[in-house]
């Protein structure tokens, strides 16, 4: 398939996918350097107010395109914000989040951007994209973020100990990524995962097996494994495949796990707990 054929492609699928009733799609300037930016621009030019979009900065590709460094410097962000709302083809982002961050980055520049870009009009929200418990406390207690994306999954269970209560108790919504585990916890075979065993990631599959079936498959449940958290707004899927597409559907329209099957898989394993950046 020619690349102008992946990209429409892609374009049809997220289409059909706001058909569908899903209406809020992620993404980064750093993807492909824009591209996917430009794909979405593309795909809702015409129906942008049905859509909730959001995308995030930080991460500055280097002009002979071998990577990137990290810049959340004022004077970039307000450069990045520009590209991004015109490749976006959109006046305003509705989320734009920090594409991660660090206790040594100017906070308070990076919080006082954020607020000019809703004075402007070029955002409406913004948050942080983090796993790390000690960043994410600076900007909860500092600035008026509205989400927080965090790795959250039946096999990286960390954001239990502290980080779900603490967003809750402050109104700040949880963006879960990961909760498929990078497909681990759908099709492939069980292996060590942050500090558990492949026999401890067998334990969780076998749990997830047992609370599963035709109707509600090993995706589902483990979605709904993390949308079960009150501090959960939304868990952001991956989606490259009409079949997977389906399924996300599908986990949206499923009913919740019953109480004897949460209770399963919360004790399927012990939840690991956050070693760095504490």
């Amino acid at each position: 398939m020619s690349l102008e054929a992946e990209c429409l492609a892609s374009e049809r699928l997220v289409q059909k996918a706001l058909e569908e009733g899903i209406n809020y799609f992620d993404t980064a300037d750093l993807y492909q350097q824009g591209a996917v930016e430009s794909l979405l621009g593309r795909a809702f030019r015409g129906n942008r107010e049905q859509v909730i979009l959001a995308t995030k900065v930080g991460n500055q590709w280097r002009p002979d395109g071998s990577g990137w460094d990290w810049n959340p410097t004022k004077e970039y962000i307000l450069n990045a914000i520009d590209q991004s709302l015109r490749r976006l083809q959109t006046d305003h982002i509705d989320l734009y989040q920090l594409h991660g961050g660090t206790l040594e980055d100017p906070i308070e520049d990076i919080i006082e951007t954020f607020e000019s870009l809703k004075k402007m009009g070029k955002i409406r929200h913004y948050g942080i994209s983090s796993i790390r418990p000690n960043v994410i406390r600076e900007y909860a207690n500092r600035s008026s973020i509205s989400s927080v994306m965090m790795q959250y999954s039946l096999i990286d269970r960390r954001p239990e100990e502290e980080m779900l209560a603490f967003l809750k108790n402050r109104s700040i919504g949880v963006l879960a990524r990961g909760s498929l585990a990078k497909g681990m916890l759908v099709s492939k075979p069980p292996a060590s995962f942050l500090n558990y065993s492949s026999e401890e990631v067998s334990r969780v599959m076998r749990a997830l097996q047992s609370v599963s079936d035709q109707e509600h498959n090993l995706a589902n449940r483990a979605v709904h494994f993390v949308l079960d958290h009150p501090a959960v707004s939304s868990v952001v899927i991956g989606i490259r495949t009409e079949a997977q597409l389906t399924e996300a559907v599908s986990a949206g329209r499923s009913p919740a796990l019953n109480q004897a099957d949460l209770k399963i898989l919360q004790n399927a394993l012990h939840p690991n707990l956050y070693t760095d950046h504490r």
